[in-house]
């Protein structure tokens, strides 16, 4: 550890700050104007780089390395404008979380259109005419192409400020972060604003991508990884504060570098290995951030939105009919392998399903009745694997044992979470889940003594009287429908009416007595302890468990079968996991672009049901009903 080294990497971060601010820059634009997590802005910042491999393989003799790559983030600013026009323009009336969807169902696609363009191989760019050299610095090399990101990131910094203070759409855009509401009450049209701001942030994200061409080569892998980096400086920063998202950026990046050249040093007789916290120190940044300052180092409080949506109907109890067709369905799933093949795949199938229902029953709980956004809801499902696992791994315990203590792993952890969460709202609430979770994962991740790091826990498979015939299926669906149950029970009680009451108006439940963060904070370990023993029973499904149950795309798939089922319906999460699933594994085994054909599917269930299927079955029913009365009172 030495000063030059020091330097060397300092400067590192500085180039790597530089290229996240960039991306981070025009998220932050988009979010602070238009109020939409895009979840595709990694996807813009992969094609940044992919079109600028393919235009100065192209076009780099007659036009020159510089043109030829400066074209790419103009193309994508040009995709942005008309992802905004074609898609986004059709969905800001739904509901946040379904416009997250949609840009998620759009990484889905953009992926698989790289894939199909440019082949699954990384693919390296040239050196940059000019800067492929390196300079002498304290006795070390250093890249001069580094030297020149170091200084992009302050010129776009500077250009973004003087567009947004000195021209009429600055002033606009500005407004429109404060107040967007009363922007469109003084006749500006919105439209073409959103439109104007969608493309420069994904042209902002382009560039990023572009000017990695020369440092790092293109990867089907960096929408995700980017995203993640990205979302984290916006909070961090302040959303909308493009000052804030520079100083974030600064604060992440030399922090991962200072990690990197402090390498393994011993701290009380303890050897702790600094490089490994790279995997997570953005996160232990923006926990600590949003616990102290929820609206970031140099943002400001939200404005509250004037602009209201359909009021929400009340949950109502199923009638009559409703129960009977489910314990139709239920029965009919129990006597399924009575009427197929030992070992049929259809058992499998359900059994897949029946776990992933339980899952997205229990995030729905906290989600829809209680307003409770969560992106880290995979880190509950997570521990409660683990803990099943470790269980009957380590200790040697049965798996009834394993079932009953895993999921109580789950909800210490929720209630460890819990309490730092429900003290936030809205994206700062998003984002913390997503800190915590991410968080659970790099320590799953790294601790290979206990958990056994990246490999994982395997041989973890039920005792002999479950594994023969149908055993495992009965007991996954015998403790699927309790959980399910359990959860619908609950929200029907004091509890769940006390939880609705503080979503919908957190002031007014104080007012008359509720105590609100208390009311959430139970539900937060209620659904964590039922994500739990979703976890518990994968586990022993699949016979193994690894830290992509902890991922942040394991909580994507719990909002995604949320949504498409309907999150303000009770029976949503079920029908969501059902037809998420199934489509998953039925287009996974028919084509290899299966992501973009599975995205292109929930892109066209969120325009033609926003409200989600379950959602839009019982309003179809609803129609029939008033249809038919209007009838029979006819003449």
């Amino acid at each position: 550890m030495d000063v030059s080294g020091l330097l060397a990497q300092l400067l590192n971060g500085l180039a790597g700050a530089s290229t996240l601010f960039l991306v981070a820059a025009g998220l932050s634009l988009i979010f602070g104007v238009m109020r939409i997590v895009n979840f595709a802005h990694g996807s813009f910042y992969m094609l940044g780089l992919y079109l600028a491999y393919a235009l100065v393989e192209r076009l780099g003799d007659a036009l020159g390395f510089w043109p030829a790559l400066l074209l790419a983030p103009l193309a994508v600013g040009l995709l942005g404008a008309a992802v905004e026009v074609l898609l986004l323009r059709r969905i800001y009336r739904a509901p946040e979380l379904l416009q997250l969807l949609a840009t998620f169902a759009l990484v889905l696609v953009i992926k698989d259109a790289a894939l199909w363009l440019w082949g699954p191989q990384e693919l390296f760019g040239p050196r940059a005419p000019g800067l492929e050299g390196a300079v002498d610095l304290l006795g070390r090399r250093f890249p001069a192409y580094d030297l020149f990101l170091i200084a992009v990131g302050p010129l776009v910094l500077v250009l973004l400020t003087l567009l947004l203070t000195r021209t009429r759409w600055g002033t606009l855009v500005r407004a429109a972060t404060q107040d967007r509401e009363m922007v469109g009450a003084l006749g500006v049209n919105q439209a073409w604003l959103f439109t104007s701001v969608f493309a420069l942030g994904a042209l902002l994200a382009g560039l990023g991508g572009a000017l990695q061409l020369p440092r790092e080569p293109a990867s089907l892998e960096l929408d995700m990884l980017t995203i993640g980096a990205a979302f984290v400086v916006v909070v961090v920063g302040g959303m909308g504060s493009l000052p804030g998202a520079f100083v974030a950026a600064l604060v992440i990046a030399e922090l991962k570098a200072v990690c990197i050249w402090l390498g393994v040093v011993e701290v009380a007789g303890v050897e702790v290995a600094f490089p490994r916290l790279t995997l997570v120190v953005e996160f232990l940044v923006m926990a600590a951030v949003l616990i102290w300052r929820p609206w970031g180092l140099m943002g400001r409080p939200q404005a509250v939105a004037r602009g209201v949506g359909t009021p929400e109907a009340p949950l109502r109890r199923a009638g009559q009919g409703a129960t009977a067709a489910w314990c139709a369905l239920v029965l009919a799933l129990a006597l399924l392998p009575l009427a197929v093949e030992p070992g049929s795949y259809a058992t499998v199938l359900l059994t897949d399903i029946a776990i992933a229902a339980l899952f997205a029953a229990s995030l729905h709980c906290i989600l829809g009745p209680g307003g409770l956004h969560s992106f880290g809801h995979a880190a509950y499902f997570g521990l409660g694997a683990y803990g099943a696992a470790l269980l009957v791994r380590w200790l040697d315990w049965p798996m009834g044992t394993a079932l009953l203590l895993g999921p109580l792993v789950a909800a210490a952890g929720a209630l460890v979470y819990g309490w730092f969460c429900v003290r936030l709202s809205g994206v700062s609430l998003t984002m913390l889940t997503l800190a915590f979770a991410q968080i659970t994962w790099a320590i799953a991740y790294q601790w290979d003594g206990f958990t056994g790091g990246s490999n994982g826990i395997t041989g973890v498979w039920p005792p002999q009287w479950a594994a023969q015939g149908a055993g495992f299926y009965w007991l996954v669906l015998a403790l699927a429908v309790a959980g399910i149950y359990l959860l619908r029970r609950m929200l029907f009680a004091p509890l769940g009416w006390a939880l609705r009451a503080a979503r919908d108006s957190a002031l007014r439940a104080d007012a008359i007595g509720i105590d609100v963060r208390g009311v959430q904070w139970a539900a937060f370990v209620v659904a964590g302890l039922l994500a739990g023993l979703a976890g518990a029973l994968y586990v022993f499904s699949k016979g193994s468990v690894a830290p992509d149950a902890l991922g942040v795309s394991r909580s994507v798939d719990g909002l995604v079968m949320v949504l498409l089922g309907g999150m303000q319906q009770l029976a949503g999460p079920v029908v969501g996991a059902g037809v998420f699933t199934w489509l998953h594994d039925t287009v996974a085994r028919s084509t290899d672009y299966w992501r973009a054909l599975l995205g292109g599917i929930m892109l066209l269930l969120v325009l033609l049901f926003p409200q989600g299927i379950s959602g839009f079955a019982q309003m179809w029913q609803a129609r029939a009903a008033i249809k038919n009365k209007a009838q029979e009172g006819a003449p």
